[in-house]
């Protein structure tokens, strides 16, 4: 076999090895993609699109609680799509649960304190309801385990038409109480029997009035509660050992001088103790002498 025969089989075996690497690589599925596509897929829902053309009016919701890998980074991450498409964040409350705490002393003036904890977050956001399947989507990104999800498009458009309604009926009723006051009204009692009637009137009309308005800011921006959580976590760290009050005991022969001058200062006491009671002495002694005195005679 001459040099020139070598070289071709040598390059049609480089190019089969080239062409099966590329046929593997193609066929070989990527995980990471699917994955994110599956969750995307699963969290999504028609019932968080909005449709143009129906006249209907949805009050959207959803609850999701999910896994990441980092709760931080994710809340981050939802907080800027919030921001990007529009909403904003009502509530977000982040926090590390201790599930044990161990102290193992390594030294005689160190510890390693091992720390298991849990990092969550519950966060309350408010999107409009053109953007909720796309914040929805976005979101999706940071799952890495879906525990459950629940989307809930609620019809109040008979609602909405009703409190409608029952605006324009009090607000026609109010306007027939008014003439009436002013021009049947005589009697100071029936007056302010009628203002008394009125006064409710509206205040019915002004309650119709903000529940419509409630139900509409509910249908223009829906609400998004978010549970995320991380696998339990290991922190480490040394600290250093408090000092034994044994440490801060005076030695043998402190603690005997300090009993010698305790001993010392019991005497001085007693001694003390003796002379105050001189008088009492005194009087003893002169009692003796009377006594002496008088028994003599």
């Amino acid at each position: 076999m001459n040099k020139n025969t070598k070289i071709v089989l040598t390059l049609l075996a480089l190019g089969l090895i080239v062409a099966c690497k590329e046929s593997v690589a193609e066929e070989t599925p990527d995980y990471s993609e699917n994955v994110a596509t599956d969750s995307t897929s699963v969290v999504s829902s028609s019932a968080a699109v909005e449709n143009k053309n129906s006249n209907r009016k949805f009050v959207r919701t959803a609850d999701v609680k999910f896994k990441v890998k980092n709760v931080a980074k994710s809340t981050y991450a939802i907080e800027d799509a919030t921001t990007k498409f529009g909403g904003f964040v009502t509530y977000t409350h982040l926090q590390s649960n201790i599930h044990s705490e161990d102290r193992t002393k390594v030294s005689q003036d160190s510890t390693l304190v091992t720390t298991k904890y849990k990092v969550d977050n519950n966060i309350t956001i408010r999107v409009p309801n053109t953007k909720m399947d796309t914040v929805i989507k976005t979101i999706a990104k940071q799952i890495h385990f879906l525990d459950y999800r629940i989307i809930k498009a609620d019809d109040v458009s008979l609602q909405m038409l009703s409190n409608e309604l029952a605006q324009k009926r009090s607000n026609l009723s109010e306007k027939r109480l008014a003439n009436a006051i002013d021009s049947k009204g005589k009697k100071l009692n029936q007056v302010v029997d009628a203002e008394v009637t009125l006064d409710a009137k509206k205040e019915q009309n002004d309650a119709s009035k903000l529940q419509n308005l409630s139900l509409q800011d509910q249908v223009n921006f829906s609400t998004l509660t978010l549970n995320i959580y991380q696998d339990e976590s290991i922190k480490q760290e040394m600290v250093a050992n408090e000092k034994s009050i044994n440490a801060y005991r005076p030695n043998i022969g402190l603690q005997i001088w300090d009993s010698v001058k305790t001993g010392w200062f019991m005497l001085e006491h007693i001694i003390s103790f003796i002379v105050v009671l001189w008088p009492f002495a005194l009087i003893v002694f002169l009692g003796l002498l009377g006594y002496k005195k008088f028994l003599k005679k």
